[in-house]
């Protein structure tokens, strides 16, 4: 089974230093996001693409550093999108901003595409728009970003659990149906540390992929809760060892029957895990399977 590997920890840095975006390097995230969009003032957005630039370029591992780039539409994702094609070095991943629809999606594909650029593309879903289109902007999209902070703002509400729980469900289903990552937003009651791991531990049942932080200080509990875990790898792959040999026939392992739905479960544990590793699990990276 051939499955995409999933960022588990995502760390946004502002483009607003070199050095800034340089030590964020230095913390354990599985992709290091270089923001564009929402943590740079209007006035330094043209600084921010040098600085962009100059840090694609000095990447130790560019294919897990991403960019998120402004609206598509305004002039801004004009310069955004200039910049990348013209970077000698390419991110690996491409975060796009208040979507609406799959049709941009493919248009920024399209456009990059064009420039030799083939990233990885994750569309932040923070308009309602996107929600109601959201099946097929997840088929479109390599994975799906809960953006709240833009949501709760539409909706009027604020951001809670309960406020936030239908856009979740319906990322957590689209993305389940198209093979899609999905990530959920990042804390922003960065002073209250249980209210993380709660979060963490309700996205996970969900069905979660990952999360994005805006702090390194949230990396370790983030990756402790959602990268693969070893030991969870390791029975997955004797259950589906056990499914391989009965050959068809029922399958019994440690005195249990194995149905179909638990060896489906079992391979796609052992095919994220496995994927999670190959792309993600450098040394330093504190697990693989």
């Amino acid at each position: 089974m051939t499955a995409r590997a999933i960022p588990r920890s995502i760390l946004y840095t502002p483009a607003l230093s070199l050095d800034r975006v340089v030590k964020a390097w230095s913390y354990d995230a599985d992709v290091h996001l270089i923001d564009l969009e929402d943590g740079v003032p209007p006035p330094d957005k043209p600084a921010a693409r040098a600085v962009c630039r100059a840090a694609l370029e000095k990447a130790p591992h560019p294919e897990n550093t991403g960019v998120r780039v402004n609206q598509l539409g305004t002039l801004a994702a004009v310069h955004d999108l200039a910049l990348l094609a013209d970077s000698p070095v390419k991110p690996g991943f491409v975060v796009m901003t208040m979507v609406e629809s799959a049709v941009e999606v493919r248009l920024l594909r399209a456009t990059l595409a064009e420039a030799g650029a083939h990233p990885q593309v994750y569309v932040t879903v923070e308009t309602v728009a996107a929600i109601a289109e959201l099946d097929a902007v997840a088929a479109a999209a390599d994975g799906l970003v809960l953006g709240s902070a833009d949501l709760a703002a539409t909706l009027g509400v604020e951001i809670t659990w309960a406020g936030m729980l239908a856009a979740r469900q319906a990322m957590a289903l689209a993305c389940a149906h198209h093979g899609t990552a999905c990530v959920d937003t990042a804390n922003f009651r960065l002073g209250e540390p249980g209210v993380l791991a709660e979060e963490i531990e309700r996205v996970r049942e969900l069905g979660f992929h990952g999360k994005a932080a805006v702090h390194p200080s949230e990396l370790d509990t983030i990756n402790a809760a959602l990268r693969p875990n070893p030991e969870h790898v390791r029975q997955a792959r004797r259950v589906t060892d056990a499914v391989a040999a009965a050959d068809g026939g029922i399958a019994v392992l440690d005195g249990n029957m194995v149905g179909p739905p638990f060896a489906r479960m079992a391979r796609t544990t052992v095919a994220l895990g496995d994927a999670w590793t190959a792309r993600f699990g450098r040394v330093g990276n504190g697990a693989t399977a």
